[in-house]
């Protein structure tokens, strides 16, 4: 495959650094286990690693030399594959690209050339003497660590033996590096694999330049079972490559506790501590189960249906004492988010199709309803209470406060009222209706059941927390039913699970009003009329988190920013594409937050942003808690896939032409493509005829002279 055809060329940023820390630079490649937090501006990996979760490791090993300091400034290329390091002083030149393999190995390949009139010293460099055993040629040690039950064992190699002692450069001379630093958990992984498997890279013979496009190439190969999207937009073009690039960097498969399948994390980077060796505050590094259904709507879409699944059965494994699928690490199951688990799942089996696993799956499915039933419910109505305002993912968000009058510390529990809470009560009713559902297709007599309690908490929703008189969905007081009237962005969410009809017309308009939720950088987590609106997330005037603190008070989050642009799509089709355009606007607007300063060529996504501005307020890079994937096949192609049939109805948001491949549904493989007559192809290189059209195993199914909805009934389909 010709290097331009890669992933690398087309996310390719210059410098990527952390906002917080300009000159910690960030890396694209990740293992199993091991991956950057950050990397320093020197040779090899000094900065801050882990190993399958926050372990902030200062130093896994760089070169010293007696001649220079610093390597800054220097010019760094990112790409997802690798980082690019140049430095050139008076007395010396480094040339540097490292990466870190699927298979936890740290490698960096490094040219210097002496500059200088005197002898230029090379010597390897591990933190403290966490390397000390002298393994022949190679070193091999480990760190241990207190947070964690595991202790991580490694193996170093070197290219020149000479290294772990000294290299000597005489002035004009060049001499090229391979040092590769293999890793694994102390006691389960043998060290003579660990070194065997670091010699692979620095004792390969293989130039650098050779290692580093063999694993370009490997790193390719993961992309190579996603589909494709090309369009006449750039934007959306380049967002449909970096939201593939997040979902791999974010990939992790531990092995080990409560983690024992592949699942993707919500994140890699640290949120507050940087500490060496110090866990403290929040980390993303673990499976939360509030982001896991966004990461299924997304990666179901992939050939491989094994992440997917695996987050499932990570989380299946971990229940806690009351039957509820939970955050994990691999020591500790820890609290329960409100999520729709069930409901992805439903959806990811409808790609899929992979009945024993969704049939060993299911008895956990369905008691996921039972437990929030449990725990949440009340014996007035099907609606569920929720009385942590932590525990949608949607802390402060202004309704918990509304029967306070918004106090001015919301931090004392007496000032804030349990919910019955909007966005929970629709977790609840997709997740139940997801297992009904499940269980028709598993031949499980318990459906009916649930296909009359989801119409049951339908029925609450749409009959208590809707307000005729604003036209909006509320939270509602957990014990007299009274409406919060605080137009949170989950008011929209009913929408979006497709529980309403033209009795709730004008749900959908408030995200276009100025006062509201069309701000700048839509859409604010709160309307912006109300009075504890703020944009950057303060609380009344204080940041009671901290400057970048998860406050759901005014900001901007990816994560609904999803959801709400799902309810509008599907508000738009059932109003026959009345809100087409509108989408189309909102839709880029979210494409923009995946770009720093907007710029195409800086793809970086975080967790919020200032709804006027679309400042970033936090700076955890490549922050995978939203999806994107399934808005763009699902309403921008236009394909939905049901138990019996493939719906094809997209929206128009402009395009004069785009082509989505590599989609395999049940066992098919499709394409969509679609040219507005008269217009040209985006590409020279791809045949689109005119029209909307889908290609079924490469055969002709569909053909429209301009964008419809249709449904094709697999029974209806036969093949040549």
């Amino acid at each position: 495959m010709p290097i331009e055809s890669l992933w690398d060329e087309e996310l390719r940023a210059g410098k990527k650094a952390l906002r917080t820390l300009p000159g910690a630079l960030l890396l694209g490649s990740t293992g199993a286990r091991l991956w950057a937090d950050y990397l320093d501006s020197k040779p090899g990996f000094s900065g801050r690693f882990d190993f399958i979760h926050k372990v902030n490791i200062p130093l896994l090993f760089t070169i010293t030399n007696n001649l220079v300091n610093s390597y800054e400034p220097c010019r760094t290329e990112w790409f997802p594959s690798h980082l690019a390091m140049e430095y050139a002083g008076s007395r010396l030149s480094l040339s540097e690209r490292k990466f870190i393999t699927w298979n936890d190995c740290a490698v960096s390949c490094q040219t210097w050339t002496n500059l200088s009139g005197e002898d230029l010293v090379l010597k390897l460099e591990t933190y403290n003497s966490s390397f000390s055993l002298r393994y022949g040629d190679s070193l091999q040690g480990g760190f241990p660590i207190k947070h964690y039950s595991f202790d991580i064992a490694g193996a170093i190699v070197v290219s020149d033996p000479n290294l772990l002692e000294e290299v000597r450069l005489k002035p004009g001379e060049s001499k090229e590096l391979i040092v590769c630093a293999a890793f694994g958990i102390e006691g389960l992984d043998d060290r003579d694999m660990l070194n065997k498997r670091a010699a692979g890279y620095a004792r390969s013979e293989k130039s650098a330049d050779d290692i580093v496009e063999t694993h370009r190439k490997e790193y390719q190969t993961w992309f190579d079972k996603a589909p494709t999207f090309e369009s006449s937009d750039a934007l959306l073009n380049r967002t449909w490559k970096y939201r593939w690039f997040l979902l791999r960097h974010n990939l992790s498969d531990p092995k080990y506790g409560h983690l024992a399948y592949p699942l993707f994390y919500e994140g890699r980077s640290h949120k507050k501590s940087k500490e060496p060796f110090g866990n403290g505050g929040w980390e993303f590094s673990k499976l939360i189960n509030l982001s896991v259904p966004l990461h299924l709507m997304d990666a179901r879409w992939y050939h491989d249906p094994t992440y997917c699944e695996g987050a499932l059965q990570n989380m299946r494994a971990g229940v806690d004492e009351d039957g509820m699928f939970c955050c994990l690490t691999v020591d500790t199951i820890m609290h329960s988010f409100a999520n729709f688990s069930c409901w992805a799942a439903y959806k990811l089996y409808l790609v899929h199709q992979n009945r024993e696993v969704i049939t060993e799956l299911l008895p956990s499915l369905k008691q996921q309803i039972s437990s929030w039933k449990r725990i949440h419910g009340n014996n007035n109505d099907q609606l569920m209470i929720e009385h942590k305002h932590t525990r949608t993912g949607k802390e402060y968000q202004p309704s918990y406060w509304y029967f306070h009058q918004y106090p001015k510390n919301p931090k004392d529990p007496s000032t804030y009222t349990h919910l019955k809470r909007v966005d929970r009560a629709v977790y609840h009713y997709l997740n139940t209706l997801g297992v009904a559902k499940l269980c028709e297709l598993c031949g499980d007599s318990d459906a009916p059941l649930y296909i009359k309690l989801a119409e049951e908490i339908k029925q609450d929703i749409v009959g208590k927390m809707w307000d005729e008189a604003t036209a909006y969905f509320y939270d509602l007081h957990y014990q007299t039913d009274e409406l919060a009237l605080v137009k949170n962005i989950v008011g929209i969410y009913p929408g979006w699970a497709e529980m309403i009809d033209d009795r709730f017309n004008g749900m959908i308009e408030h995200l276009f009003n100025d006062q509201e939720f069309h701000t700048s950088c839509p859409f604010p987590s709160v309307s912006a009329d109300c009075p504890a609106y703020s944009k950057e997330g303060g609380w009344m005037g204080h940041f009671v988190k901290g400057r970048n603190g998860c406050v759901w008070d005014g900001p901007t989050w990816p994560y609904t920013n999803s959801i709400a642009l799902d309810a509008l799509a599907k508000e738009s089709k059932r109003r026959n594409h009345e809100f087409d355009s509108q989408f189309a606007h909102y839709f880029r607007e979210y494409s923009f937050l995946h770009f720093m300063q907007r710029d195409l060529n800086h793809p970086g996504l975080v967790e919020h942003y200032n709804s006027e501005t679309g400042e970033p307020l936090s700076d955890e890079q490549e922050y995978n808690h939203s999806y994107y994937i399934d808005l763009l096949i699902s309403h921008v192609a236009g394909l939905s896939v049901e138990q019996d049939r493939l719906i094809l109805d997209p929206l128009d948001v402009g395009l004069d032409s785009f082509c989505l491949d590599r989609i395999k549904v049940a066992g098919w493989n499709l394409r969509i493509t679609y040219r507005k007559p008269g217009a040209r192809a985006h590409s020279e290189n791809i045949d689109i005829g005119e029209g909307y059209r889908l290609f079924i195993n490469d055969q002709l199914k569909f053909c429209s002279n301009t964008l419809c909805r249709t449904e094709l009934h697999f029974s209806e389909l036969s093949f040549e």
